[in-house]
């Protein structure tokens, strides 16, 4: 049977954080009135990330697994989740659980409104992080939307979260969005959207509630990454190479 959700949790050494998220979604889930599957994408993981999805098949209803053997980057393995999902609605989100999955029922009347994505937000009235950001994270999360911003204005104007890792797409918007994004890494975010506004879609950008988990850091090289995947995929709008 068609599951009506789809998700998709990007996993790289996992190991430690992965069985309790897969804890929560299935409390949630089991309780849920609607058909789903949970799609773990292992991205090339030197711990035992992999065997433990494996392990957690017989507890955890409609678990399955895609096993790369190589390390190619939250982009891709994402995009892989999201093409060979079958649900009617296609969600992503983050390993260490720090949104839970019992924030995708805020955007089912969304959907049935007539929205073709919908997205949680730190960012808008209503989000609650816990704890709250230390003061220079804000402003360097502040200052990479801004360049975003500008950068794709006439696609992610007014989205002041594009990063956030809880994203959800109608089985027709993930399907056309993913099979055009390019981007492998950090940027697949705002590609993402990006194509999305171009391809016409309705989007929505929802409050969340996001829990920081303190043992999670980004590097200052993975910055730069997502800046210079910005460019290309600037560069890729204006020399229609997406073919759309």
């Amino acid at each position: 049977m068609k599951p009506y959700l789809s998700v998709i949790i990007p996993a790289y050494n996992e190991s430690k954080r992965l069985p309790l998220t897969l804890i929560d979604i299935d409390k949630h889930l089991s309780q849920a009135e609607y058909s789903y599957e949970i799609i773990v994408v292992n991205d090339g993981s030197k711990d035992s990330t992999a065997g433990i999805v494996e392990r957690f098949g017989h507890l955890v209803k409609n678990l399955r697994l895609i096993d790369n053997k190589e390390n190619h980057g939250k982009g891709f393995v994402v995009r892989q989740g999201m093409l060979e999902a079958k649900g009617n609605l296609r969600l992503f989100m983050d390993a260490d659980n720090s949104t839970s999955v019992q924030e995708f029922n805020k955007m089912i009347p969304l959907f049935k409104e007539g929205y073709d994505i919908v997205i949680g937000s730190r960012d808008v009235k209503g989000s609650r992080l816990i704890p709250p950001q230390p003061f220079y994270k804000i402003m360097l999360g502040n200052l990479s939307n801004l360049i975003i911003q500008i950068m794709l204005f006439e696609f992610l104007r007014g989205i002041w979260d594009t990063q956030c890792g809880f994203k959800c797409f109608s089985e027709e918007a993930a399907t056309k969005i993913f099979k055009s994004a390019k981007i492998d890494r950090w940027g697949f975010d705002f590609e993402a959207l990006a194509l999305g506004k171009r391809l016409g879609y309705k989007i929505k950008e929802i409050p969340i509630v996001w829990v920081n988990d303190l043992r999670s850091s980004v590097k200052l090289s993975s910055y730069v990454a997502t800046l210079r995947d910005l460019f290309r995929v600037r560069y890729w709008f204006l020399r229609n190479k997406y073919n759309l």
